[in-house]
Protein backbone atom coordinates (compact mmCIF):
# COMPACT_ATOMS: atom_id res chain seq x y z
CA UNK A 1 0.00 0.00 0.00
CA UNK A 2 1.36 3.40 -0.99
CA UNK A 3 0.92 6.49 1.10
CA UNK A 4 -1.18 8.12 -1.64
CA UNK A 5 -3.11 5.10 -2.95
CA UNK A 6 -6.51 6.12 -4.27
CA UNK A 7 -5.70 9.84 -4.24
CA UNK A 8 -5.69 12.16 -7.23
CA UNK A 9 -3.25 15.04 -7.66
CA UNK A 10 -2.55 17.73 -10.21
CA UNK A 11 1.00 19.00 -10.69
CA UNK A 12 1.11 22.44 -12.33
CA UNK A 13 4.38 23.72 -13.74
CA UNK A 14 6.55 20.62 -14.27
CA UNK A 15 8.75 21.27 -17.31
CA UNK A 16 11.43 18.60 -17.66
CA UNK A 17 13.47 16.05 -15.71
CA UNK A 18 15.30 18.78 -13.77
CA UNK A 19 12.24 20.69 -12.59
CA UNK A 20 11.20 20.43 -8.97
CA UNK A 21 7.60 20.01 -10.11
CA UNK A 22 8.53 16.79 -11.88
CA UNK A 23 10.29 15.45 -8.79
CA UNK A 24 7.19 16.22 -6.71
CA UNK A 25 5.16 14.26 -9.24
CA UNK A 26 7.63 11.36 -9.14
CA UNK A 27 7.29 11.16 -5.36
CA UNK A 28 3.49 11.14 -5.62
CA UNK A 29 3.53 8.47 -8.33
CA UNK A 30 5.89 6.31 -6.29
CA UNK A 31 3.40 6.33 -3.42
CA UNK A 32 0.44 5.35 -5.57
CA UNK A 33 -1.21 8.67 -6.46
CA UNK A 34 -2.96 9.17 -9.77
CA UNK A 35 -1.21 12.26 -11.12
CA UNK A 36 -2.22 14.68 -13.83
CA UNK A 37 -0.07 17.49 -15.19
CA UNK A 38 -0.75 21.07 -16.20
CA UNK A 39 1.97 22.48 -18.48
CA UNK A 40 2.41 25.72 -20.35
CA UNK A 41 3.29 24.48 -23.83
CA UNK A 42 3.05 21.51 -26.18
CA UNK A 43 6.82 21.07 -25.96
CA UNK A 44 6.63 20.68 -22.19
CA UNK A 45 3.67 18.32 -22.66
CA UNK A 46 5.85 16.06 -24.82
CA UNK A 47 8.72 16.13 -22.32
CA UNK A 48 6.47 15.30 -19.38
CA UNK A 49 4.71 12.56 -21.36
CA UNK A 50 8.09 10.92 -21.97
CA UNK A 51 9.03 11.18 -18.29
CA UNK A 52 5.70 9.79 -17.14
CA UNK A 53 6.04 6.87 -19.55
CA UNK A 54 9.56 6.15 -18.29
CA UNK A 55 8.15 6.14 -14.75
CA UNK A 56 5.59 3.53 -15.76
CA UNK A 57 2.61 5.88 -16.20
CA UNK A 58 2.15 6.34 -19.96
CA UNK A 59 -1.53 7.25 -19.53
CA UNK A 60 -0.99 10.16 -17.10
CA UNK A 61 -3.26 13.01 -18.25
CA UNK A 62 -1.45 16.12 -19.43
CA UNK A 63 -3.27 19.41 -19.94
CA UNK A 64 -1.89 22.61 -21.47
CA UNK A 65 -2.80 25.76 -19.56
CA UNK A 66 -1.56 29.31 -19.25
CA UNK A 67 -2.29 29.74 -15.55
CA UNK A 68 -2.34 33.54 -15.91
CA UNK A 69 -5.44 33.19 -18.12
CA UNK A 70 -8.77 32.84 -16.31
CA UNK A 71 -10.27 31.12 -19.34
CA UNK A 72 -7.43 28.58 -19.50
CA UNK A 73 -7.73 27.82 -15.78
CA UNK A 74 -11.48 27.30 -16.12
CA UNK A 75 -10.92 24.88 -19.01
CA UNK A 76 -8.17 23.12 -17.08
CA UNK A 77 -10.33 22.27 -14.10
CA UNK A 78 -13.24 21.23 -16.29
CA UNK A 79 -10.87 18.71 -17.89
CA UNK A 80 -9.44 17.64 -14.51
CA UNK A 81 -12.96 17.13 -13.15
CA UNK A 82 -13.85 14.98 -16.14
CA UNK A 83 -10.72 12.86 -15.81
CA UNK A 84 -10.83 12.48 -12.01
CA UNK A 85 -14.60 12.02 -11.60
CA UNK A 86 -15.11 15.46 -10.10
CA UNK A 87 -12.63 14.98 -7.24
CA UNK A 88 -9.10 16.14 -6.50
CA UNK A 89 -7.01 15.42 -3.40
CA UNK A 90 -3.80 17.33 -4.08
CA UNK A 91 -2.36 20.24 -6.04
CA UNK A 92 1.30 21.13 -6.56
CA UNK A 93 1.93 24.71 -7.69
CA UNK A 94 5.38 24.88 -9.29
CA UNK A 95 5.00 28.01 -11.39
CA UNK A 96 7.30 31.03 -11.24
CA UNK A 97 8.55 33.48 -13.84
CA UNK A 98 10.26 36.84 -14.07
CA UNK A 99 11.83 38.50 -17.11
CA UNK A 100 15.55 37.73 -17.24
CA UNK A 101 16.54 41.38 -17.05
CA UNK A 102 14.82 41.63 -13.65
CA UNK A 103 17.15 38.96 -12.21
CA UNK A 104 20.35 40.93 -12.50
CA UNK A 105 21.52 44.36 -11.42
CA UNK A 106 19.72 46.28 -8.67
CA UNK A 107 16.18 45.62 -7.48
CA UNK A 108 15.43 49.35 -7.53
CA UNK A 109 15.70 49.25 -11.32
CA UNK A 110 12.90 46.69 -11.71
CA UNK A 111 10.41 47.95 -14.30
CA UNK A 112 6.72 48.11 -13.58
CA UNK A 113 6.07 45.65 -16.38
CA UNK A 114 8.58 43.12 -15.03
CA UNK A 115 7.13 43.48 -11.52
CA UNK A 116 3.58 42.88 -12.73
CA UNK A 117 4.54 39.91 -14.89
CA UNK A 118 6.51 38.29 -12.06
CA UNK A 119 3.73 38.75 -9.51
CA UNK A 120 1.00 37.56 -11.85
CA UNK A 121 2.97 34.50 -12.94
CA UNK A 122 4.52 33.53 -9.60
CA UNK A 123 1.86 34.49 -7.04
CA UNK A 124 -1.56 35.07 -8.55
CA UNK A 125 -1.41 31.72 -10.35
CA UNK A 126 -1.51 30.03 -6.95
CA UNK A 127 -4.72 31.86 -6.10
CA UNK A 128 -6.27 31.06 -9.48
CA UNK A 129 -5.39 27.36 -9.30
CA UNK A 130 -6.52 27.07 -5.68
CA UNK A 131 -9.86 28.62 -6.61
CA UNK A 132 -10.23 26.16 -9.49
CA UNK A 133 -9.30 23.19 -7.32
CA UNK A 134 -11.55 24.18 -4.42
CA UNK A 135 -14.84 22.54 -5.54
CA UNK A 136 -13.06 19.35 -6.59
CA UNK A 137 -11.30 19.11 -3.24
CA UNK A 138 -14.52 19.86 -1.40
CA UNK A 139 -16.14 16.99 -3.30
CA UNK A 140 -13.27 14.75 -2.18
CA UNK A 141 -13.81 15.69 1.47
CA UNK A 142 -10.74 17.93 1.59
CA UNK A 143 -7.29 18.11 0.09
CA UNK A 144 -3.86 19.65 0.15
CA UNK A 145 -2.14 22.39 -1.86
CA UNK A 146 1.62 22.86 -1.89
CA UNK A 147 3.60 25.63 -3.55
CA UNK A 148 7.36 26.09 -3.88
CA UNK A 149 9.20 28.97 -2.26
CA UNK A 150 12.77 30.03 -1.49
CA UNK A 151 14.71 31.80 1.28
CA UNK A 152 14.82 34.94 -0.88
CA UNK A 153 11.32 35.64 0.38
CA UNK A 154 12.70 36.08 3.92
CA UNK A 155 16.16 37.52 3.30
CA UNK A 156 17.87 39.56 0.63
CA UNK A 157 19.56 37.31 -1.92
CA UNK A 158 21.61 39.54 -4.25
CA UNK A 159 20.25 39.54 -7.82
CA UNK A 160 17.25 37.38 -6.90
CA UNK A 161 15.50 40.73 -6.84
CA UNK A 162 11.81 40.72 -7.80
CA UNK A 163 11.56 36.95 -7.35
CA UNK A 164 12.42 37.38 -3.68
CA UNK A 165 9.57 39.83 -3.31
CA UNK A 166 7.32 37.38 -5.16
CA UNK A 167 8.28 34.58 -2.77
CA UNK A 168 7.43 36.78 0.21
CA UNK A 169 4.04 37.47 -1.34
CA UNK A 170 3.62 33.78 -2.17
CA UNK A 171 4.20 32.71 1.45
CA UNK A 172 1.75 35.34 2.67
CA UNK A 173 -0.75 34.07 0.11
CA UNK A 174 -0.30 30.56 1.51
CA UNK A 175 -1.39 31.80 4.92
CA UNK A 176 -4.42 33.69 3.63
CA UNK A 177 -5.53 30.76 1.48
CA UNK A 178 -5.06 28.40 4.42
CA UNK A 179 -7.42 30.58 6.44
CA UNK A 180 -10.02 30.74 3.66
CA UNK A 181 -9.97 27.04 2.82
CA UNK A 182 -9.37 25.48 6.23
CA UNK A 183 -13.08 25.13 7.09
CA UNK A 184 -13.41 22.90 4.00
CA UNK A 185 -10.55 20.65 5.17
CA UNK A 186 -8.29 22.01 2.42
CA UNK A 187 -4.74 22.62 3.62
CA UNK A 188 -2.28 25.03 1.98
CA UNK A 189 1.47 24.93 2.63
CA UNK A 190 4.78 25.86 1.03
CA UNK A 191 8.12 24.10 0.70
CA UNK A 192 11.08 26.49 0.77
CA UNK A 193 13.78 24.62 -1.11
CA UNK A 194 17.49 25.24 -1.05
CA UNK A 195 19.03 26.27 -4.38
CA UNK A 196 18.70 23.49 -6.98
CA UNK A 197 19.87 23.53 -10.58
CA UNK A 198 16.79 23.96 -12.75
CA UNK A 199 16.26 25.82 -16.00
CA UNK A 200 14.57 28.64 -14.09
CA UNK A 201 17.40 28.88 -11.54
CA UNK A 202 19.97 29.28 -14.27
CA UNK A 203 18.39 32.63 -15.08
CA UNK A 204 19.55 34.05 -11.73
CA UNK A 205 22.91 35.80 -12.10
CA UNK A 206 25.57 34.15 -9.90
CA UNK A 207 23.46 31.05 -9.21
CA UNK A 208 26.38 28.58 -9.28
CA UNK A 209 28.25 30.58 -6.64
CA UNK A 210 25.06 30.56 -4.55
CA UNK A 211 24.96 26.74 -4.73
CA UNK A 212 28.50 26.41 -3.45
CA UNK A 213 28.03 28.95 -0.66
CA UNK A 214 24.95 27.19 0.68
CA UNK A 215 26.66 23.80 0.61
CA UNK A 216 29.65 25.26 2.46
CA UNK A 217 27.72 27.07 5.19
CA UNK A 218 24.67 24.89 5.88
CA UNK A 219 24.77 22.51 8.88
CA UNK A 220 24.68 19.39 6.68
CA UNK A 221 27.53 20.63 4.45
CA UNK A 222 25.94 19.51 1.21
CA UNK A 223 23.53 20.53 -1.52
CA UNK A 224 19.84 19.68 -1.41
CA UNK A 225 18.39 17.41 -4.10
CA UNK A 226 15.15 17.82 -5.99
CA UNK A 227 14.08 14.36 -4.77
CA UNK A 228 14.27 15.61 -1.18
CA UNK A 229 12.02 18.53 -2.03
CA UNK A 230 9.63 16.19 -3.84
CA UNK A 231 9.37 13.96 -0.79
CA UNK A 232 8.66 16.96 1.45
CA UNK A 233 5.83 18.02 -0.87
CA UNK A 234 4.55 14.43 -0.81
CA UNK A 235 4.50 14.54 3.00
CA UNK A 236 2.53 17.79 3.04
CA UNK A 237 -0.08 16.38 0.66
CA UNK A 238 -0.31 13.07 2.49
CA UNK A 239 -2.51 12.09 5.45
CA UNK A 240 0.60 12.29 7.64
CA UNK A 241 0.37 16.11 7.44
CA UNK A 242 -3.38 16.29 8.00
CA UNK A 243 -2.97 18.76 10.90
CA UNK A 244 -0.57 21.13 9.11
CA UNK A 245 -1.66 24.20 7.17
CA UNK A 246 -0.42 27.71 6.48
CA UNK A 247 3.21 26.70 7.02
CA UNK A 248 6.47 27.02 5.12
CA UNK A 249 8.66 23.93 5.44
CA UNK A 250 12.36 24.53 4.77
CA UNK A 251 14.19 21.82 2.84
CA UNK A 252 17.63 23.41 2.59
CA UNK A 253 19.97 21.24 4.71
CA UNK A 254 19.47 23.77 7.51
CA UNK A 255 20.90 26.80 5.76
CA UNK A 256 18.02 29.02 6.89
CA UNK A 257 18.92 28.63 10.59
CA UNK A 258 22.43 30.02 10.22
CA UNK A 259 23.31 33.55 11.24
CA UNK A 260 26.71 33.59 9.52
Amino acid sequence: MGLMDGRRALVAGARNKWSIGWHCAASLLREGAEVGFSVFSEREARDIADLAAEAGHPDAPIFTCNATSAEDVERLFASVAERFDGRLDGLIHSIAFAPREALSGDYIDTSGTAFSVAMDSSVYTLIALARGARPLMAAAGGGGIVTLSYLGGDRVIPRYNVMGVCKAALESTVRYLACDLGPENIRVNAVSAGPIKTLAAQGVQGFNAMLEQVADRCPMKRKVTADEVGDAALFLLSPLARGITGETLFVDAGYNIMGM
